[in-house]
């Protein structure tokens, strides 16, 4: 009898510890979904962030929400890094991605209450992915890069949920016009949105906002010693040295002990500054852009007022990380010594200029000669909060129109691709066998949180609405989906609430993986 007791002591294996961590961390990861789920959708409320530094962020971009928060738990981390990595896949749908996986992982939770084992979920997850990406695939319109009516509409959809909704008509064709400029017709997928500047100044309304041929410096020109603020039929030089007398190495002095000594230094000094403003001169360069140096002054009182003598324009204090932009640009090379400056490193343009903006001044320059695929933006707010978000609203854009253009396939917005993905899944469940079944409906289930959530949103009955919804889908109207402004359903097509298909896949697809990898740890372990 003894011995029959203490093999059923051998069996018994406690269970509960991994069963409350899973629970504490989908419990952890549901609440950080809760926090940005109010902000979803055109009619999503905006979150205010306070910084421990005193600044404050307003915004409804789910990825900035999130990178600001100060997340403690690891499984809730992992929901942050996923709105991070919508963030470089599609640009947009950082909200969207969240709440699916807070969905998911509420579903999850109540499974795995019934006592179905995790692994068999996630297996079951991962089929019900590969199954919705290939509904919203065959429910996608392809496009042509010359639509460009198209492209305008899927960049205001991203808009019209954002804090400068209201400006979506100026900014959507802005978006997809900078984007189509740098985008390269022999190799269309390799856009780089570093190719695209966009330069903020205070002043003005976001209406003021403009797209620009050529460059733009945030800084002035430099005005001492009368140096021009103006010149046409520009050749610019951007130079990597120090136009200044140089200085002695390391940590060493040199004494001077009578005035005579003193004089030849200064001459020696002037005539070592005059030798090379004569030989920037003679290359015909009358602008001249001067890289920040960190070694000494980049420029002097006194080679100022020489380059002013030699109607010279200065803009100094180039940052570093700017030089390959501005050379792209200008279609120039940078100088990084005295004894390379020759013609035709240098870049031209028609007019150089400084003009005055907002309480600032800018230098502009237009006109240029062989530019390089780039595009600078100027963007105009009222205050540092309105421009800050506009900034991020039009990233957002400018990542909708990127997508589009690497893959060239459009999907109606408004919780419609959401409804009739998880119709088809759950007619498709009902094929299956087992617990699979069970977990496919689950995934269903769980993606009508999109709708329900648009409509709480908006202010609608959540309940009523999904449910009319799902009788739109059923009689087989694929692309009806909640209509935010008018209150009721109506074909998202139509009503011009497009997106590009990219989103829609990524958020589905990254979601489900996050959910997955939740699910699979069953211990955390503190590492010292």
């Amino acid at each position: 009898m003894a011995n029959k007791a203490s093999t059923n002591v051998d069996r018994y294996v406690d269970t509960s510890r991994k069963h409350d961590i899973r629970q504490a961390n989908i419990v952890a990861a549901q609440a950080v979904a809760d926090a940005v789920r109010t902000s979803l959708g055109p009619r999503g409320m905006d979150k205010m962030l306070a910084l421990s530094s005193g600044d404050v962020i307003i915004t409804n971009d789910g990825a900035t929400i999130l990178n600001k928060m100060e997340v403690m738990q690891p499984a809730a981390k992992m929901l942050v890094e996923l709105s991070k990595s919508q963030d470089i896949v599609a640009g947009d749908g950082t909200t969207t991605v969240v709440v699916i996986a807070g969905a998911l992982l509420k579903q999850c939770m109540m499974l795995l209450n019934k006592g179905v084992h995790p692994t068999l979920i996630s297996e079951a997850l991962h089929k019900a992915c590969d199954k919705a990406v290939e509904v919203l695939t065959a429910m996608a319109i392809p496009l042509e890069l010359s639509d460009r009516d198209a492209l305008v509409k899927s960049a205001s959809t991203s808009l019209n949920s954002k804090v400068v909704s209201q400006y979506s008509s100026l900014l959507a064709p802005l978006a997809v016009d900078a984007v189509l400029n740098v985008v390269d017709p022999s190799r269309p997928e390799a856009i780089d949105l570093r190719d695209i500047k966009i330069i903020k100044k205070l002043g003005g309304t976001v209406d003021d906002t403009e797209m620009i041929k050529g460059l733009i410096f945030d800084k002035k020109a430099s005005h001492a010693a009368g140096g021009p603020t103006r010149v046409e039929n520009a050749k610019i030089a951007v130079i990597q040295f120090q136009i200044s007398p140089p200085k002695t190495d390391i940590e060493q002095n040199v004494i001077v002990s009578d005035y005579s000594q003193m004089d030849r230094i200064l001459r020696e000094e002037r005539n070592y500054i005059l030798g090379m403003i004569k030989k920037i001169k003679a290359t015909g360069c009358n602008v001249l852009l001067i890289q920040k140096s960190i070694l000494r002054d980049a420029v002097t009182d006194l080679s100022l007022h020489y380059l002013a003598k030699a109607k010279i324009l200065v803009v100094k204090d180039v940052e570093r990380d700017d030089i390959e932009f501005i050379t792209k640009t200008l279609n120039c090379l940078p100088i990084a010594n005295i004894e390379h400056f020759r013609e035709e490193k240098l870049g031209c343009a028609d007019v150089v200029e400084e003009v005055p903006v907002g309480s600032g001044r800018i230098v502009k320059i237009t006109g240029i000669k062989n530019m390089g695929r780039t595009t600078t933006v100027l963007v105009r707010g009222s205050n540092q909060l309105v421009l800050d978000e506009a900034d991020r609203s039009l990233h957002d854009a400018l990542c909708v129109v990127r997508c589009l253009v690497n893959k060239k396939f459009l999907i109606a917005g408004g919780g419609a691709p959401e409804v009739e993905v998880s119709r088809q899944l759950g007619a498709w469940a009902k094929t299956l066998q087992g617990m699979e079944s069970y977990c496919v409906k689950a995934f269903a289930e769980a993606l009508e949180v999109i709708p329900y959530t648009l409509a709480e949103n908006a202010g609608l009955n959540p309940i009523a609405i999904v449910t009319e919804l799902r009788n739109h889908h059923a009689n087989g109207q694929a692309n009806a989906g909640i209509n935010v402004r008018k209150g009721q359903i109506t074909n998202m097509l139509e009503e011009n609430v497009v997106q590009p298909l990219l989103v829609s896949t990524s958020a589905v697809s990254l979601a489900t993986e996050c959910v997955r990898m939740i699910l699979k740890i069953d211990d955390i372990v503190a590492v010292r």
